[in-house]
């Protein structure tokens, strides 16, 4: 898969997202579609089945992180759904994304891509410090977060786009960034802290770009998505 602009379908209900994604029913390129914690323990599986139906693709965002026998099966789960991308906690250890890769992977070797979250893009230094008592700089503990995920075989890592550029030169340019924090340059940044542009994104290297707000609550979010496209992949 190429370079993307991922929708934050953060919905509460399969009766919202469907009045949502109905507006691109004529649509040639259809939205990549991530499924967020709130959706999916609304509605369950049966509501990737049917955005997979619709011909989306689906970034399945559930953040796992337990204990790795624990992630292992619950990953094995998930690998039943046909989503292309799911993720993990990096901050669950290198034991805990392997055993999620192992219960991931299908039988006939195939499975979804595995992303890492490293740190939310709602966390700055402060916070970090104060609440999580990591003092090291942030932007160390992602790359230190990115290079465990590596050594453990994940495909990439969810970062904050100010990262994504550091990510690469330090796991290489295949392993992937996905990068939610993304505005408009005219938009409000709402409550993230490190947040960036799509054209910048795209600049700094950023693989998917994940676009909630600025999209799904645009007065119209066909020409809002378009826009981002045009921005992100030209």
């Amino acid at each position: 898969m190429g370079k993307d602009v991922i929708v934050a379908c953060d919905f509460s209900s399969a009766e919202a997202t469907f009045n949502f994604l109905d507006k691109f029913e004529n649509e040639v390129r259809k939205p990549f579609v991530k499924i967020g914690m709130e959706l999916f323990y609304a509605e369950g599986p049966s509501i990737v089945r049917e955005i997979k139906r619709r011909g989306h693709k689906i970034f399945l965002d559930l953040k796992l992180h337990d204990i790795p026998n624990t992630v292992m099966k619950a990953m094995r789960v998930l690998s039943g759904l046909d989503v292309d991308i799911t993720n993990l906690h990096a901050a669950g250890t290198k034991a805990m994304m392997q055993a999620a890769l192992e219960g991931l992977t299908r039988p006939d070797g195939s499975r979804p891509l595995l992303i890492a979250v490293t740190q939310l893009t709602s966390t700055d230094q402060q916070a970090m410090e104060n609440d999580l008592l990591i003092k090291e700089p942030i932007d160390q503990v992602v790359m230190h977060y990115a290079k465990n995920a590596m050594e453990s075989g994940l495909d990439g890592v969810v970062c904050s786009p100010l990262e994504a550029g550091k990510v690469h030169e330090t796991c290489g340019h295949s392993f992937l960034t996905i990068t939610p924090g993304v505005r408009f340059a005219d938009g409000d940044i709402g409550d993230q802290k490190r947040v960036m542009t799509p054209k910048a994104a795209k600049e700094i290297g950023s693989d998917y770009i994940v676009v909630g707000r600025p999209i799904t609550a645009a007065k119209d979010p066909v020409a809002a998505y378009r826009r981002c496209v045009e921005e992100f992949i030209g």
